[in-house]
């Protein structure tokens, strides 16, 4: 994973967690590409990426100075609340999370950030909290299992990653925010490229109405299980 800052005040002034930006640049994909807002400190934000697709290298490619254009803070973002929070990571999940956790912390919580991946060499070396637990599939590192398995029972769950540790999540923590992971075109709720599945019936706009639900409201079953989107 790689980290990428750009220089856009108006957006590190106002972002919030869970909130996400949609980059184009030139030469590159015809359309836009949604990341969730990694850091935001100064006049700079940060995104979080890994070269999974043409989109991605490409940004990888790019040299201090070039420009990207950045459509943002778009979404809805996490709402904090509550003595005790949980941040719950999985892979490239762990993209909203150091907002998360700075806007927690600020808000006088205590804050256990648990993040877990397949093995100890995909997880996330940046995790912050008062509390940090590593979880890992294979075991090589912390915790044997799922993110969502090493998980405390605290005041309000926040996670993100792939939909079946979100859905896993929802089973847990019905009233869990989970940040969903989906296509996103225009990010602005026209193109309708990001509909989400709701329990009620019908469909969201996850670039609107979203990215961030309460987990229960989602109907998991009509989500691919290990969806992360391919940039």
């Amino acid at each position: 994973m790689f980290v990428l800052g750009m220089r856009a005040p108006e957006i590190a002034a106002s972002v919030r967690a869970g909130q996400f930006v949609n980059l184009g640049w030139a030469g590159g994909p015809l359309l836009r590409r949604p990341f969730s807002v990694y850091r935001a400190e100064g006049d700079v934000i940060e995104v979080v990426l890994k070269a999974v697709g043409v989109g991605t290298a490409q940004l990888l490619s790019m040299e201090p100075g070039d420009i990207v254009s950045c459509l943002g803070p778009l979404g809805r973002g996490f709402e904090i609340s509550g003595s005790h929070v949980a941040l719950i990571s999985g892979g490239l999940g762990v993209a909203p999370m150091p907002l998360a956790a700075r806007d927690a912390i600020a808000a006088g919580a205590r804050v256990t950030w648990i993040h877990g991946a397949r093995t100890a060499d995909e997880l996330c070396a940046e995790a912050d909290g008062d509390e940090v637990v590593w979880a890992t599939d294979d075991g090589s590192r912390g915790f044997h299992g799922t993110a969502v398995a090493a998980a405390p029972d605290v005041d309000l769950v926040l996670a993100c990653g792939p939909n079946r540790m979100l859905a896993a999540a929802a089973e847990r923590w019905p009233d869990a925010q989970v940040a969903v992971e989906t296509y996103m075109g225009c990010g602005t709720g026209v193109c309708l490229g990001c509909a989400v599945p709701l329990a009620r019936g019908g469909y969201d706009r996850a670039c609107k109405e979203g990215p961030v639900y309460r987990a229960a409201d989602i109907k998991w079953s009509m989500l691919p299980a290990n969806l992360h989107y391919v940039a």
